[in-house]
């Protein structure tokens, strides 16, 4: 966890309404979200929205369980269930959206979760995993402007953004992207695994 641990105190350093990129390879995923979830929104006491493109939201929270990741307060915007298994399973935790293509109805979902936290009093982090699979389902153009308007309008509510990237999906393109709407992008690398087994 050394690694997410680091991250974390780097997004622990970003004042509100922050956009933050995370460069990172598969090895890492499980560790950064649940830095995310564990000591990040904790600390801040913020809600968690997970806009996920990649995974299906059951999935992860099955993981985030088997972890004893306390997920009370995530909420999931699942863009990729419906197109993956046509099925999805009913849940207060999630909203389901037909398929990563949809961008303004994933807007939509966001800004209906960020509109009851306020009306609770709370402040949220939204976590957008991943741009590379909305840059497989979306041209650039589309993608770019859907990040443009988001982001910008979670700096309005004073909500941390955090985009994953995944490193061994990633071109200059995505990156470039990223660029224009984050104030920060953090690289992730884990070490070899000969640099880990000496370490044990």
């Amino acid at each position: 966890m050394t690694l997410a641990l680091e991250v974390g105190e780097k997004l622990a350093e970003m004042p509100e309404s922050s956009a933050i990129a995370i460069r990172m390879d598969i090895n890492s995923y499980f560790d950064i979200i649940r830095m995310i979830i564990e000591k990040f929104a904790r600390e801040k006491d913020l809600e968690v929205v997970y806009i996920t493109s990649t995974i299906p939201s059951a999935s992860i929270l099955n993981a985030l369980r088997l972890l004893e990741v306390d997920t009370s307060r995530v909420h999931f915007v699942d863009a990729i269930s419906r197109i993956m298994s046509g099925t999805v399973e009913r849940s207060q935790q999630v909203i389901y959206v037909e398929s990563p293509t949809m961008l303004e109805n994933v807007m939509l979902k966001v800004e209906y979760l960020a509109r009851k936290a306020a009306v609770e009093g709370k402040s949220m982090v939204v976590v957008l995993d991943s741009i590379n699979s909305l840059a497989i389902h979306n041209n650039t153009k589309i993608l770019s402007e859907f990040l443009h308007i988001m982001v910008n309008n979670l700096r309005t509510k004073g909500a941390y953004t955090v985009i994953f990237a995944m490193e061994e999906q990633s071109n200059e393109e995505i990156f470039n992207m990223l660029g224009f709407v984050c104030d920060d992008i953090i690289f992730v690398e884990s070490p070899p695994e000969e640099e880990e087994e000496e370490s044990i």
